[in-house]
């Protein structure tokens, strides 16, 4: 091939419309000629992107074929030199490099690197946002957790759900703050298919079909004495309760919601005979006929007893009248009993373990137990008292809050969260769709 290349002159015609004065990155002459045998006469051009007025190095027209000519003579458009290693600070020791077979830094030096090696992601699909929803039509704040309101069910929240739904949210949870007056021993308001609960859903349906509404099966928002369940004397009774559930369960159902979450500790909450059965065949239980695809439902299987719920009691205006709930939710210092607990609910048909497990950072022990032991898929709930101390940290200046709710996220799915309870659902999503767009 080489010995048929003729030496002859070949001239780069001038350019239509180029400037050489005005190319950044482009060193010569207008004219460039070389031979086909002995290379450039002149300097080569040198390309420094880096250099470009407009973002971009201009195009010298000329074809595939005489970049190619160009190319294959040995005439090849420079690029810049690599950079010079920077000088190590005065007084470095001069040493022998380790001889180490992996060096896993060189895997985090820069964050298009950490990005592609990252082993646990957060997007915006795993969160589920919590809403506390009130009769009123305006939006109230909640003292202890700044950021978060009581929201009109008829604006308030139709447009919180708005806000959500635009940057990635599509699942959220509803709350209610039932007036005092409707309230009762039974909580018999917990079943009202025209119900705070009910309403909302039916409401949320009509505005947005595809979201997907997760509601919380107990009766602390409905009852007069503040428990999940119907009080004797000081005993929680376990066994009307679960029938109140069922109910419950039912009537939410019914409204349109897609997941059913039994959050109350009651023993058998979640077995064929009672809330699956009441979902699957209601008409065998109460008189009421649902269709099968209404069993897309998810159960809490169990939910550690603990100080982190104050902020959420004072959100839905329900705390114990007496004592805590200690006598029915899971001792916090206990790990066996979170797999007799779960192994129970999976048994009964849950579809989804979802743990009310916090403070979250000493206890994603058991979320990983919980996905190494089980098939179903994991959830957990980031409570209200763990939001309020990152926003009350933020607030102070002692810590960065939103750096901090990123790490806590990380973490939950790091041990085998797939979803997500999270008041910072909204915050984190705006983060995550601003850092990808």
């Amino acid at each position: 091939m080489v010995s048929m290349m003729v030496n002859s002159h070949y001239t780069v015609p001038s350019i239509k419309g180029f400037d050489i004065q005005n190319h950044v990155g482009v060193r010569s002459t207008s004219t460039l000629r070389f031979n086909a045998g002995e290379g450039l006469r002149r300097r080569p051009f040198v390309v420094r992107a880096s250099e470009s007025r407009d973002g971009h190095v201009k195009k010298m027209g000329m074809s595939v074929a005489q970049c190619e000519a160009a190319v294959v003579s040995g005439n090849v458009h420079e690029a810049p030199p690599v950079p010079p290693t920077p000088a190590v600070p005065t007084g470095t020791p001069g040493i022998q490099p380790l001889q180490l077979n992996r060096r896993p830094r060189r895997n985090r030096k820069s964050t298009a690197l950490r990005k592609s090696f990252q082993e646990a992601n957060l997007s915006p699909a795993n969160f589920i946002y919590p809403l506390f929803i009130h009769e009123g039509e305006e939006d109230t704040p909640i003292g202890a957790m700044p950021g978060c309101y009581r929201l009109g069910w008829r604006h308030g929240l139709v447009e919180e759900v708005r806000k959500a739904r635009d940057v990635g949210v599509n699942n959220i949870m509803l709350f209610p703050k039932v007036p005092d007056a409707l309230k009762s021993p039974t909580g018999d308001e917990a079943y009202d298919d025209n119900g705070l609960v009910p309403r909302a859903i039916r409401l949320l349906k009509d505005k947005y079909p595809d979201l997907v509404i997760y509601t919380d099966v107990a009766l602390d928002p409905y009852s007069s004495g503040g428990h999940d369940g119907i009080v004797r004397e000081d005993v929680i009774i376990n066994d009307e309760m679960v029938y109140q559930l069922c109910k419950q369960a039912v009537s939410q159902a019914r409204a349109g919601a897609d997941v059913i979450s039994p959050s109350d500790m009651m023993d058998g909450r979640v077995a064929a005979d009672m809330v699956v059965v009441a979902l699957m065949h209601g008409e065998l239980v109460l008189g009421i006929f649902l269709p099968n695809t209404i069993i897309a439902n998810q159960t809490m299987p169990f939910r550690h007893a603990n100080s982190f719920y104050g902020p959420f009691h004072e959100a839905i205006n329900s705390s114990p009248c007496f004592g805590d709930k200690r006598m029915y939710q899971m001792n916090p210092a206990n790990y066996r009993e979170a797999l007799i607990e779960a192994r129970e609910d999976e048994a009964e048909g849950a579809d989804i373990l979802l743990a009310r497990i916090s403070p979250f950072l000493g206890t994603l022990d058991v979320i990983k137990l919980l996905k190494d032991k089980f098939h179903l898929p994991i959830a957990a709930y980031q409570v209200s008292g763990e939001y309020s101390i990152i926003k009350a940290g933020g607030l102070l200046k002692m810590i960065d809050e939103e750096k901090v709710m990123i790490e806590s996220l990380i973490c939950l799915r790091r041990a085998g969260a797939g979803i997500i309870l999270t008041y910072f659902a909204l915050a984190a999503a705006r983060r995550l769709w601003g850092e990808k767009n």
